[in-house]
């Protein structure tokens, strides 16, 4: 079993920055990917980024440009680093483990989620 705890949700104006943490633990892969997903009020969840173990990434459309992941395999830790925030962001954000990286796969354990409100 992995478990994620999520960290550094808020209230932030648009226009402004908020970076995500998330720490795994337990039994984790040496080739396992992490990433973010996101749920806006009303809608389904989407995906957001995702760092996979040689250190590639990819973005969702709507945050490329402002939204950066990086990982620290040595903390087993993912950030999440969110610029120039827009209303639209407003969603709770959930940290997401897979044991290996494919496209499409859905992930194998998730956090609890934060919420990130922005203001306009």
């Amino acid at each position: 079993q992995v478990q994620l705890v999520e960290s550094g949700g808020g209230l932030v104006q648009a226009g402004g920055s908020l970076r995500l943490s998330c720490v795994a633990s337990g039994r984790t892969f040496s080739s396992y990917a992490m990433g973010w997903f996101r749920q806006p009020p009303g809608k389904e969840r989407e995906f957001v980024a995702v760092v996979r173990w040689t250190g590639g990434s990819s973005y969702a459309d709507s945050v490329k440009g402002r939204f950066f992941i990086s990982r620290n395999n040595a903390k087993n830790t993912v950030y999440l680093q969110m610029n120039s925030l827009k209303p639209e962001d407003t969603a709770v954000y959930y940290c997401a483990y897979s044991l290996y990286y494919e496209p499409g796969r859905a992930p194998d354990y998730w956090g609890q989620g934060t919420q990130v409100t922005v203001s306009s």
